[in-house]
């Protein structure tokens, strides 16, 4: 799969020139949680545009969901369709479109917050490589080989295959047309799985076209047996793809096939398209894959509209609307095109970034990923085996350390900076001899207070639940911050436990909404701050955060200056590459 790689990165670079018709995507759609986060995207694809580092002549846009409830990838999917439509009417039906959800705010990898997931940096490429230009590139194949219509995805998920040197995805069946690929029973649970019609084909392939039965949304393993979704590998060795582990099953092991992207024809769009007109507004959230597939196939049941364990927030009026959508598509085929020889990664969490760009050496050797991309190094950053390092668009200065299993990105560490295992760095600048800790997140963001700029970082522990929250003042107890006591850490920093402590709705607490977060006048003072807030924690000393101005995440988000943001990571650009034109010192 390295060789497939290296085929579609080189041929999306030759991409950044106008296409021809039917060469790539008519339109590319990215959905967006609110304005705030539309507005981020459209500058970082104006500067991808102006620097030519995506092909041209594509028609890109940016979605907004409506403001009020969440409402799911399948609200958003719905949201898309009508805004095609406004723009171009009746055109569309001739036009195939890719469709990257990319709204949200990433608690889980909270460095994607503010400029979106689908723009998280890779080690790899001169500028570097965003996830925007990586679908493209493993999506390269499919608008020539595709009836008019929308392929869905999502902005942190990565699909690799091998399938024959003349063969190709096709999405060419009417309804809708899912990938598919083997995984572990364990991965099952969290993904969606298929139940295929019976092959006649006894020898496996690497690339099938199979119709689908039913489709399962995070089914118990239980339920994977009892509605014959179980496959027996035999002498075939899928892999294990819920990280993208290269290790074969046991012989006679079982597994079962996962979902990733889908595609939906022109009509069956139209369809969904009529519905959301018909209904007027969501105020539910509604799943693309869970409410949308499992809607499919003969073997369809209503039985999955009454189940809620996977929304975040149960609606009074949910279970209608899944069942109203059931019946709309009820008897629309699901057609699944099986890649026996492929791999699934996801990198939307902390823990799936930093294994992923620090000890996968499979995802590695696949994509051509490298320890150190496009910075500026004047140290020796040692390799080691298994886990190593990433540096990621920064520059670092003599003397610095950055330990195995930490990540570095888009930022500036003065001489002699120390970076623990296991860290999370972004957009960050951090003075000479500074200590960050091990199992450390530090994320700077530009915010427009009244005018003003100024910065504030997030900080820490890679490990903390962000979306974890509780009802009441006396339950904060037991929020956890750097594997301490939320409670605890609040008297460390001479801080009061009061409404006034939290941002947004007093209906639930969490670290999300807690104001603890310095607001300075410089990002490395904002980086010291925050420092001395973990380190306080770490070694159950007193740091009076009292008198100073403070935030949370949440309103961080709201007050970001993303033109500062993306100015700052321009200046570390044009710092490398002026570094890069002096040869007697090293860029890599």
């Amino acid at each position: 799969m390295g060789l497939w790689a290296t085929k579609r990165r080189s041929t999306l670079k030759g991409k950044s020139k106008p296409v021809g018709a039917g060469e790539f995507w008519d339109i590319v759609v990215l959905t967006a949680a609110d304005e705030k986060q539309a507005l981020a995207y459209r500058q970082q694809l104006s500067e991808k545009l102006k620097r030519k580092e995506l092909p041209l002549g594509v028609q890109y846009h940016v979605f907004v969901d409506p403001a009020g409830p969440k409402i799911g990838n399948g609200g958003s999917t719905l949201c898309a369709l009508r805004c095609l439509d406004k723009l171009y009417e009746d055109k569309w039906n001739s036009f195939t479109i890719l469709l990257i959800h990319s709204g949200g705010y990433s608690q889980r990898l909270p460095s994607a917050s503010a400029l979106g997931k689908i723009f998280t940096a890779l080690p790899f490429g001169n500028p570097i490589y965003q996830m925007l230009e990586l679908k493209l590139a493993m999506y390269i194949d499919f608008p020539s080989h595709m009836n008019p219509g929308i392929v869905v995805t999502c902005a942190d998920d990565i699909e690799l295959y091998s399938i024959g040197e003349f063969e190709y995805i096709r999405f060419d069946k009417p309804g809708f047309t899912a990938l598919a690929h083997p995984s572990s029973l364990t991965v099952g649970t969290t993904h969606g799985v298929f139940v295929l019609d019976p092959s006649n084909d006894k020898k496996q392939r690497d690339l099938e076209y199979r119709c689908c039965h039913c489709f399962l949304h995070k089914p118990s393993i239980e339920k994977m047996h009892q509605l014959n979704a179980v496959c027996r590998s035999g002498n075939f060795c899928p892999q294990d793809l819920a990280r993208g582990d290269a290790v074969c099953l046991e012989l006679d092991s079982e597994y079962v096939y996962t979902d990733s992207l889908f595609y939906m024809d022109y009509h069956s769009a139209k369809k969904l398209l009529a519905f959301y007109e018909e209904i007027g507004t969501l105020s539910c959230e509604i799943d693309a894959y869970g409410d949308f597939l499992q809607a499919l196939g003969p073997g369809a049941t209503m039985e999955y509209t009454t189940n809620a364990s996977n929304v975040t927030k149960e609606e009074s009026n949910l279970v209608d609307m899944r069942q109203r959508i059931f019946h709309l598509l009820k008897g629309t085929s699901l057609n699944v095109i099986v890649l026996n020889n492929s791999k699934f990664y996801h990198i939307g969490t902390t823990e799936e970034y930093l294994f992923h760009f620090t000890s996968d050496s499979n995802l590695k050797l696949e994509l051509g990923l490298q320890s150190v991309a496009f910075s500026s190094i004047l140290s020796d950053i040692p390799e080691h085996s298994g886990k190593t390092s990433c540096v990621i668009h920064s520059i670092l200065d003599s003397g610095c350390s950055v330990a195995p299993g930490s990540v570095v990105e888009y930022s500036r560490l003065g001489p002699d900076v120390s970076i623990g295992a296991n860290c999370i760095v972004s957009y960050s600048s951090i003075i000479p001899n500074a200590v960050v800790p091990a199992y450390s997140f530090l994320y700077s963001l530009s915010l427009k207070t009244d005018e003003h700029l100024k910065y504030s970082t997030m900080a820490f522990g890679v490990q903390d639940n962000l979306k974890n929250n509780v009802k009441t003042l006396l339950d904060i107890k037991s929020l956890q911050f750097f594997g301490v006591s939320f409670l605890s850490c609040l008297e460390s920093w001479n801080l009061k436990v009061t409404d006034k402590l939290f941002s947004g709705s007093k209906a639930q607490f969490s670290l999300w909404t807690a104001r603890i977060f310095p607001v300075c006048s410089s990002v490395s003072e904002s980086v010291t701050t925050s420092l001395k807030m973990l380190n306080a924690v770490k070694s159950n000393s007193s740091f009076n955060l009292s008198s100073h101005q403070l935030i949370s995440i949440e309103e961080m988000l709201v007050c970001k200056d993303v033109e500062d943001m993306i100015a700052y990571r321009e200046k570390i650009y044009l710092e490398i590459n002026l570094i890069k034109n002096k040869p007697h010192l090293e860029i890599c």
